[in-house]
């Protein structure tokens, strides 16, 4: 029997990364299948689990060198702006844990960027002082510790990504990020500790600490409006949870009781005040009223309920008092189910999205062959004077312009982006390869009230 579940990813900055992650899961025993998306950072993985578990797939991911842990699944709470959540002794919401961990880390990568960017653009203006040969002789070390301190904490991360990748064989964005700042910075310690011998082999005295830094500003930079981007995103999912309150009103031994939402269960009676939301699907068996279904339906007229007739949960009551026995709760509720529709869509894969994979898999190391040719090529053609500098800018050009790599992060980036648009305004979509069939679409049929109550129209006239 396969089990199919959902982990989270993190420390992955490219394609590369990708194909790492889906090549470490599917070579662990038990496990059929596995699907990697870059954007929103999770694994899909389809397993057998008598011969693997949860555990084993985790712990098989780190050692890779990258973190994952099992994806919460998505919570049917409402927004909770005023702590109500704490007061009611409700569970925290998974999509505002989601939310604080990702603005801590927004606010980290903008200080390292910044203070990256602002420590390059300083020691750029340095080199351009009309300073004295003496002052250099301790101007210099003191550009280098500097220089090293801010290197290493902003680009930490990049630089301990790129080893893990280099310790299993492999290579990502981070290998040329690390490599491309690590001659410039490499070059730049060496005539600094060392000028006299830099001088014997004819090495001139150029500090490259500033372009260093300033590259690595503009690839944190680049993450940082990334994950914004994704915080963004993931407002769409916010909305659907809004949809829900976060207590019900629950009728045991003859009083009624609010309770956490997550508290309700299956055979519950819960009661239905007017201008309530509904909290949980179910079956009303006592009261009538009508039931604005337009959330799930699109149809802004309210629908009648009584006895004997099905409720979904987030609906809102408009005129009378309904109890509810509850049929379905928490993940197997109906609004619960969207948002695992969006949430599996924004992860899924388009046709173009694999391309894109299998063409980045190889990006990285023909990046590499290129940057030593490139070297190769000056040292060998390049003119006599400064022909070693000459070599190591242009292979550092070679490495670096080709960090972003949006070739692997702009197709599953824009399958994230628009299913979570398309959920803001009221349209599902099943998945990624939907969303690239609907570019061939030609005509979109629907009825006066501008909605399709379901999902298969037939012709009944012409």
């Amino acid at each position: 029997e396969r089990v199919e579940t959902s982990l989270t990813i993190g420390g992955m900055t490219c394609a590369s990364c990708v194909r790492r992650v889906e090549k470490t899961l599917t070579r662990v025993e038990g496990v059929v299948a596995a699907s990697v998306n870059l954007a929103n950072e999770t694994a899909t993985v389809s397993f057998d689990p008598a011969f693997t578990s949860l555990e084993a797939l985790t712990a098989a991911v780190g050692k890779s060198g990258y973190t994952a842990e099992p994806r919460t699944a998505p919570s049917t709470y409402g927004e909770d702006p005023a702590g109500s959540s704490a007061s009611t002794g409700a569970a925290p919401n998974p999509v505002d844990e989601l939310d604080a961990r990702r603005d801590v880390e927004i606010a980290h990568l903008k200080r390292r960027w910044q203070v990256a960017l602002t420590t390059g653009l300083a020691l750029m203006g340095v080199m351009y002082l009309p300073l004295y040969i003496d002052t250099m002789d301790w101007l210099m070390p003191l550009i280098l510790v500097i220089a090293t301190g801010v290197q290493l904490w902003a680009g930490g991360d990049i630089y301990r990504q790129a080893w893990a990748a280099a310790k299993h064989r492999a290579t990502t964005m981070d290998t040329l990020v690390a490599l491309g700042t690590g001659v410039a910075f490499g070059y730049s310690a060496f005539v600094t500790l060392w000028p006299a011998q830099a001088q014997t082999w004819g090495l001139p005295i150029h500090l490259y600490f500033e372009t260093a830094l300033i590259v690595v500003a503009l690839v944190l930079m680049g993450r940082w409006l990334e994950l914004k981007a994704k915080k963004r995103t993931a407002a769409s999912i916010r909305s659907l949870v809004g949809l829900a309150p976060t207590t019900a009103r629950v009728l045991r031994d003859g009083t009624e009781v609010d309770v956490p939402l997550d508290q309700v269960v299956v055979g519950d009676l819960v009661r239905v005040r007017p201008g309530d939301h509904v909290p949980v699907d179910g079956t009303v068996v006592e009261g009538s009223s009508a039931v604005d279904e337009s959330m799930l339906t699109g149809e802004s007229v309210p629908v009648d309920k009584r006895p004997g007739d099905q409720v979904i949960g987030a609906t809102a009551n408009r005129t009378g008092t309904l109890v509810v026995r509850a049929d379905a709760v928490g993940a197997d509720s109906t609004l619960a189910q969207i948002i695992r529709l969006v949430e599996d869509a924004q992860g899924s894969q388009a046709p173009m999205q694999r391309l894109a994979d299998q063409v980045s898999a190889w990006f990285v190391p023909a990046v590499l062959l290129a940057a030593l040719a490139t070297f190769i090529g000056w040292m060998a053609f390049g003119p006599d004077a400064d022909r070693l500098v000459l070599a190591i800018g242009t292979t550092v050009a070679v490495l670096i312009i080709a960090c972003p790599c949006a070739l692997g992060l702009a197709t599953p980036t824009a399958v994230m982006v628009g299913t979570g648009k398309a959920a803001e305004l009221g349209i599902l979509i099943s998945d990624g390869r939907a969303l690239e069939t609907a570019r061939r679409l030609t005509a979109v049929v629907l009825d006066k009230t501008g909605t399709i109550t379901h999902g298969r129209p037939t012709l009944e006239h012409v």
